[in-house]
């Protein structure tokens, strides 16, 4: 289905997603794997997938899949190691065609972002005409394919983007929307995993037709406090705004699991990436963060966040991360559950130079030559390169 009718003038906002990222470079430097069931990630005992062609996802492969499981459903499928060098340039790559392509830009990963593209109209044409040049630099320039989702608002732009998949364009208007959102099913919003899926067709709950058609009362007396996010998604709703690293209040990191992950070791594990890139984000921007949080969903869609003040505004890694640790720690021990997502931010922004240390400490300027060396070592080879030792 594609749908690409004219925009309302109030907000226009476009998600670029990259098709199957890193299993497409591996296909654009080696034409053979063209066609076939692709893997990224490795062999090892505990190696997940970081990408499944789309070839190999008719067999039921996705990202974040343990690989032998992945190798069980898909026996003849290809695994290769995508080099870092490689994904960072074309992710650098992207990002420039982004940031010439509108004014406000929110990488969420590597392979996606948020585009606000309000007003361009008379310079650039209507957000289906933007979003479009904005795919044909991507095929020309990188010789890749992405596809892209324009509407009012974010949580529409990245439905859209997912309903034309791969190498597709959808549009969804004010006058589509009941006509795009409500067929479909409730797994398609966000928030509704495995066990929120299982219950939802149990009472009854199986488009999103349904669960508007229930109202905020009986969805708050069913879900408690996720019914009114299942409410405002049934409606289209989300008022959330495309906000640049650089102006950013927080900056953050998150990862929803396919499955929920019963390894508190592996949670940990991605939450220190998560602490890496973001801090890596802050001294990119110069900016120091004031506080820190962590945030945990599981089961039916119940979220807790867990804050901390820093003792002093901070881009260091080590220092960031002994907080982000300490607060984690302490729910693992306490209460843990199988995740489905976790994330990190960093909160209370300022800019760098405000901070002006009165004593020179040799310790912190140690870990600040060694955040340097590594960001140096991440810009040349990639990111996950070069990991620190709580892995």
């Amino acid at each position: 289905m594609r749908i690409e009718n004219a925009m309302p003038i109030d907000r226009a906002i476009l998600h670029v997603d990259m098709d199957a990222f890193f299993a497409s470079i591996a296909m654009l430097d080696d034409p053979s794997l063209r066609g076939k069931a692709v893997l990224t990630g490795d062999t090892s005992p505990r190696s997940v997938v970081t990408t499944a062609s789309y070839e190999a996802r008719r067999f039921g492969c996705h990202s974040a899949m343990p690989m032998s499981v992945a190798r069980r459903l898909c026996p003849h499928a290809i695994v290769v190691q995508v080099d870092g060098q490689r994904i960072r340039e074309m992710s650098h790559r992207l990002l420039g065609i982004l940031d010439e392509s509108a004014p406000l830009v929110q990488p969420i990963s590597v392979d996606e972002a948020f585009l606000d593209v309000t007003g361009m109209g008379r310079l650039a044409g209507d957000p289906a005409t933007i979003a479009a040049a904005i795919r044909q630099r991507i095929r020309d320039e990188l010789g890749l394919t992405a596809s892209v989702g324009v509407s009012f608002n974010k949580f529409l732009a990245k439905l859209a983007s997912g309903m034309n998949k791969p190498d597709g364009l959808t549009v969804i208007g004010r006058a589509d929307l009941d006509g795009v959102l409500l067929p479909l099913p409730v797994e398609r919003l966000w928030g509704v995993g495995a066990s929120t899926l299982e219950r939802m067709h149990r009472l009854g709950f199986r488009t999103v037709a349904d669960l508007r058609a229930a109202g905020l009362a009986r969805l708050n007396r069913t879900f408690g406090r996720a019914g009114e996010h299942y409410h405002r998604l049934a409606h289209g709703l989300d008022d959330r705004p495309v906000v640049p690293d650089s102006q950013a209040k927080s900056l953050g990191q998150e990862q929803t699991f396919p499955e929920d992950v019963g390894d508190p070791t592996a949670v940990r594990g991605v939450l220190l990436g998560q602490v890496e890139h973001v801090a890596r984000r802050l001294r990119h921007h110069r900016r120091l963060a004031r506080g820190v949080s962590v945030k945990i969903r599981f089961g039916q869609f119940e979220t807790i966040t867990r804050s901390a003040t820093l003792a002093a505004p901070t881009d260091l890694t080590q220092e960031l991360w002994q907080r982000v640790a300490d607060l984690y720690d302490r729910w693992v021990q306490q209460a843990f559950v199988p995740v489905r997502l976790i994330g990190v931010a960093a909160e209370r922004l300022t800019d760098a130079g405000q901070q002006l240390a009165l004593f020179s400490d040799p310790d912190r300027e140690k870990r600040q030559r060694l955040d340097v060396a590594m960001d140096r070592i991440a810009q040349r080879f990639g990111e996950g390169t070069i990991r620190r030792g709580g892995l």
